[in-house]
């Protein structure tokens, strides 16, 4: 009988201690688990980097998204592989050009079914979600949850597809985007979290919200020194549809009712839609909307000749286009301060970034797709206490095409060799990096708003441009005599050599990236 209880002692004694080991290898998981960085990827859509005091404080003051990068690093060379928003949301999911995850224009559906970064995040142990802007028609693949506006979505009180269902919201679409990305984040961050927070704003057609509304009235914005640009020696800008001269709308980007207006073909959408637009606004914004518009009303009825609407449509564009973005700027500090409150700041990676730049009246242009600087480079500001150090100003070319192989990287999560962009890690945490790159290859295709499919590179110096569908022109721009790309010296002779060079050099990007190009024929 002793025996027995010897026997059931020692049992006894060997399943305490087993409970006691696995407890320890639990907690041991489980505090690995959360050492693992939370990830919030913001994004808004058409932020030119002009318009981050960051990088410039000529327009307007950004403290909160300047916060990251006081606090991290900002990419001063930051630039997009393909100027235009389906484009580039897939390139940031997938980590591939265009020509390879399938989205090369706002025309085609997203195909959810190839790696994507969400779904290496969720396999690895990672919540994931995605709120807000999608524009890539097919349904979110990859995320736990996800809620996010049809198409381009409203301004006011805006509706949404949560999880396949139809949902409407009170409110400024910015502000509740950024609600429902902290709601989820609150209940999700007992575990490692990845979140895209996809911002409507700034895009077109620039609705500011109620508080904004009379923002910027005392100020005159000074036209661009290239304004007036006549595009000569270029013929791709010569061809295209987004300047502020032909391409805005009296209705929809001035927000002034006028009946008698004409209708230009590349803007016959645009009444209808503004109308639609207003009519998700209450009865009492719309109130308050009227009454801050009302001198603009007057304003326009006064308005005698064409260079005199041209010049005030600019103001107009400015003022709105600026109040959307403070109103971005303060839904960035928001998150901010969710992740001070919380306590999780420091094991967080923000990235600020926008879908790719855009023109506010540089070559008289609004909206973005050419190779130009104001379109091709964007914002992107980053922060990871534990890993970036403070108040960095990076200077190395870094592309969307590195942001997935980035955050992979900071996560401990092996990089799927098949990426095409490289870990900004290195850059970031200031190590020395023997074979970081000198050039930038772009390649846009849309013919939209009369857009000429091109491709092209930039180096630190020179920017050499193929405008191929429809045409077939180049273009050569010296960035350090020509920072403004105002002339094409392709024909000049004296250039000879730096051309050859730089075809050299772009048909290596070509075949590094597997985008050839049958130059006899003109085609990809």
């Amino acid at each position: 009988m002793e025996g027995k209880r010897k026997i059931a002692r020692i049992i006894s004694r060997v399943f305490l201690l087993i409970v006691a080991v696995m407890d320890i290898v639990c907690a041991q998981t489980n505090h690995a688990s959360q050492q693992k960085p939370n990830i919030i990827f913001i994004m808004s859509d058409d932020h030119g980097y002009q318009a981050v005091s960051a990088y410039s404080n000529k327009l307007i003051h950004t403290p909160n998204i300047d916060r990251i990068g006081r606090e991290g690093a900002v990419m001063q060379n930051a630039f997009v592989t393909n100027s235009v928003c389906s484009p580039s949301r897939a390139v940031i999911l997938t980590g591939k050009y265009s020509h390879l995850n399938g989205q090369r224009d706002n025309g085609t559906y997203f195909d959810g079914s190839q790696q994507t970064l969400p779904k290496i995040f969720k396999a690895n142990g990672y919540r994931t979600a995605l709120v807000g802007k999608w524009h890539l028609f097919s349904k979110p693949t990859g995320f736990d949850y996800w809620n996010i506006l049809p198409d381009q979505g409203h301004y006011y009180n805006p509706a949404f597809i949560k999880m396949g269902k139809d949902t409407a919201y009170s409110g400024y679409v910015t502000d509740v985007t950024t609600d429902l990305a902290l709601d989820w984040i609150e209940q999700n961050r007992d575990q490692p979290f990845f979140i895209m927070l996809h911002h409507k704003a700034p895009h077109r057609n620039w609705m500011p919200p109620q508080q904004y509304l009379r923002e910027y009235n005392d100020r005159e914005f000074p036209l661009p020194h290239n304004f007036y640009d006549n595009y000569a020696g270029r013929e791709g800008l010569q061809r295209q549809l987004i300047s502020m001269k032909e391409g805005l709308d009296v209705r929809y980007d001035s927000k002034v009712p006028c009946d008698t207006c004409a209708v230009s073909n590349v803007n016959d959408w645009a009444p209808a839609e503004f109308q639609r637009e207003m009519e998700h606004m209450t009865p009492a914004e719309r109130t308050a909307w009227d009454k801050a518009y009302q001198n603009e009303y007057k304003t326009f009825a006064q308005i005698k000749d064409k260079d005199h609407l041209l010049r005030w449509q600019y103001q107009r564009f400015m003022e709105d286009y600026l109040r959307c973005v403070r109103s971005v700027d303060d839904n960035v500090g928001r998150v901010l301060k969710y992740l001070d409150d919380k306590g999780i700041a420091d094991n967080t990676i923000v990235v600020y970034i926008s879908d790719q730049g855009v023109y506010l009246g540089e070559h008289g242009l609004y909206d973005k797709r050419f190779m130009y600087e104001e379109s091709f480079r964007t914002p992107m500001l980053i922060r990871f206490p534990k890993a970036i150090q403070k108040n960095q100003q990076v200077d190395d070319f870094v592309l969307n095409l590195d942001v997935p192989p980035t955050l992979l990287d900071f996560a401990g999560i092996t990089i799927p060799p098949d990426m095409q962009g490289e870990s900004m890690s290195t850059v970031l945490q200031k190590k020395k990096v023997k074979e970081w790159r000198k050039e930038v290859y772009y390649h846009y295709y849309e013919k939209s708003f009369g857009a000429t499919a091109h491709y092209g590179i930039r180096t630190e110096r020179y920017k050499l441009i193929h405008f191929y569908d429809p045409g077939n022109s180049w273009e050569l721009y010296d960035l350090k005599a020509d920072p403004h790309e105002m002339h094409n010296i392709y024909t000049d002779p004296a250039y000879k050599e730096t051309i050859a060079k730089l075809k050299e050099q772009l048909r290596k990007l070509q075949d590094k990236y597997n985008d050839k190009y049958d130059e006899k024929n003109n085609k990809f």
